[in-house]
């Protein structure tokens, strides 16, 4: 066999090696290529989730403020209801005084009567 025979054999063999090496390339590429696609899927379902449980937390916002609410709309009934009873409870003390202070002009009514008839008597 020449050199120039050899040579031309190493090199078809050389050819072979970096056909098989570009091929197992392409599979690794391939590979990696499935693999992000793969990647990629769970980034889609993951911000799928995200979304569902941003959705999640905006309903749980609602109700929360809902319920804030008819506690604030409770804290203005119990707020109005302390303010009748102090009301109620004012106009019963302002009403005591008042008819104790009937009684109290009564009693010196009754007094200057019963002085008057005593001087008149005597």
């Amino acid at each position: 066999m020449s050199f120039f025979g050899l040579n031309n054999a190493t090199n078809v063999i050389i050819d072979a090696i970096n056909c098989i090496v570009n091929a197992t390339n392409g599979i690794v590429n391939a590979i990696n290529g499935i693999i992000n696609s793969i990647n990629g899927i769970f980034n889609a379902i993951n911000g799928i989730f995200k979304a569902i449980y941003a959705i999640f937390e905006a309903i749980n916002g609602i109700f929360k403020a809902k319920n804030d609410m008819v506690n604030a709309i409770y804290g203005i009934f119990k707020a109005i209801h302390s303010i009748a009873n102090g009301l109620k409870n004012c106009l019963n003390g302002l009403n005591n005084a008042i008819v104790e202070a009937i009684y109290d002009i009564v009693r010196c009514i009754n007094g200057i009567v019963k002085a008057i008839q005593l001087h008149l008597w005597h």
